[in-house]
């Protein structure tokens, strides 16, 4: 387990997405990649591929909800991942204690 939290609104909508059809397998995979308008950002993927430098971030026992990766962890510790709903959007944000700076759109971030 990592040091990563995961709000109860973000599981719940994850919990939602498995629920369709072919997703009841899928996880989903938060990276941090070289990029954006801040310098890293966050990527979200659904998954169901078990990689080696995996660690997870939520699991209901053998039930994994949400992964990362060793590199990205080192950039993402301590964060807590929320799901918003806002008039016209929803979508996954992750509040980083670690980011010096954020891009307005939150995808983005420096360290």
């Amino acid at each position: 387990m990592t040091n990563i939290n995961l709000s109860q609104s973000a599981k719940n909508r994850i919990l939602e997405i498995r629920n369709q059809a072919d997703n009841s397998k899928k996880f989903l995979r938060l990276s941090v990649k070289g990029g954006g308008c801040s310098g890293f950002q966050y990527i979200f993927e659904l998954d169901e591929k078990n990689l080696e430098d995996d660690l997870i971030i939520c699991s209901n026992g053998d039930d994994v909800i949400a992964k990362t990766d060793s590199i990205s962890q080192q950039f993402i510790d301590g964060s807590t991942i929320d799901f918003v709903e806002e008039l016209g959007a929803s979508y996954f944000k992750v509040n980083n204690p670690n980011a010096s700076a954020n891009c307005g759109c939150g995808a983005s971030f420096s360290v």
